[in-house]
C-alpha cells in the first residue's frame, strides 16, 4: 500500500496532535505533526536532508509569524520571507511550492476569508478547509490534491474568483507602470528590490549617488508612488526580481 505522507503544521498544538492522530487512524496515511512553526521548519529541514519529502502539508492560515523570529530559514522558504523575518502560514505555502513543487500544500482556516484564501491559491495551495470541517472531508480533499485537485468551500468560490481577477488587474496595470521606465531605471528599480541602498546602488552600477537618486527619484514618478517600499510593492506585482547580489560579489 502506498502511504500519504502528512505534515500538520498549526500553532496550537493540541489541535495539531488531535488531528494527526485522527489522520494516522487511517490505513493508507503516515502523518507527523509540527506544533509550532519552527517545528516544522525542522521537519522540513530533516526530510531535504534524509531524502524524503511530505506528500501534503496541512498548514495553518494564522501560523505565527513571532514564533519564526530568529530562526534560520529552510532551503524551501523564500529569501524574501526570510529577510523580511515573516514566515507565516501563506509565505510557507510559497516557500513550499518554490522549494518542492511536487508537495501539496492546504491551508486551514478558522474562518472563510476569501482575500486570504486567493492569496494562498496564488502562492500555491492546492486548497483552503475549514478547520471545524469533517474528518472525512479533509481525507477527500488530501487525496484529491495528490491528483492535481484545487479544493475551495462552496461559499467562497465568488469571493475568491473576485479576488483573483482584480490580482490580475493591479498586476495588469503594474506592469504597465514598469514598461514605462527605462532600461537604467528598470536596473535600479532592480536593485531597490534586492533592498539595496542609495550607495550601494551607485557602486554596484558604477555611477555617482547624485545620479542614483535622481534614477530613483525618476522611478518613483513614474510608478505614482511615494516610498521605496511602495515602489517595491508594486514592482513584486509585476514579477520584477531583485538583482543577483551573489554575482556581483
Amino acid at each position: 500500500m502506498v502511504r500519504i505522507r502528512v505534515l500538520v503544521v498549526d500553532d496550537h498544538r493540541i489541535f495539531a496532535e488531535s488531528l494527526a492522530a485522527a489522520l494516522a487512524a487511517e490505513p493508507d496515511v503516515d502523518v507527523s505533526a509540527a506544533g509550532s512553526g519552527p517545528a516544522a521548519l525542522r521537519c522540513l529541514d530533516r526530510a531535504v536532508a534524509e531524502g524524503r519529502r511530505f506528500d501534503v502539508l496541512l498548514i495553518d492560515a494564522d501560523l505565527g509569524a513571532a514564533s519564526l523570529q530568529g530562526m534560520r530559514a529552510p532551503t524551501v522558504v523564500p529569501d524574501s520571507a526570510a529577510q523580511d523575518g515573516l514566515v507565516d502560514g501563506i509565505s510557507l505555502v510559497a516557500g513550499v511550492r518554490s522549494g518542492q513543487p511536487a508537495v501539496r500544500t492546504v491551508v486551514l482556516a478558522e474562518r472563510d476569508d476569501p482575500r486570504r484564501a486567493a492569496l494562498a491559491l496564488q502562492a500555491g495551495a492546492s486548497g483552503w478547509v475549514a478547520k471545524d470541517c469533517s474528518l472525512s472531508r479533509l481525507l477527500t480533499v488530501i487525496r484529491g490534491v495528490l491528483r492535481e485537485e484545487t479544493h475551495l468551500p462552496p461559499a467562497l468560490l465568488t469571493g475568491v474568483l473576485r479576488e483573483l481577477t482584480a490580482a490580475r488587474k493591479h498586476r495588469t496595470e503594474s506592469e504597465r507602470l514598469v514598461e514605462s521606465l527605462t532600461p537604467r531605471e528598470r536596473e535600479v528599480l532592480r536593485c531597490m528590490v534586492a533592498g539595496l541602498g542609495r550607495k550601494a546602488v551607485a557602486e554596484r552600477l558604477f555611477l555617482s549617488p547624485h545620479t542614483v537618486r535622481t534614477h530613483m527619484q525618476n522611478v518613483l514618478g513614474k510608478l505614482g508612488v511615494h516610498s521605496t517600499l511602495a515602489a517595491v510593492a508594486l514592482a513584486r506585482r509585476a514579477g520584477v526580481g531583485p538583482v543577483d547580489l551573489e554575482a556581483a560579489s
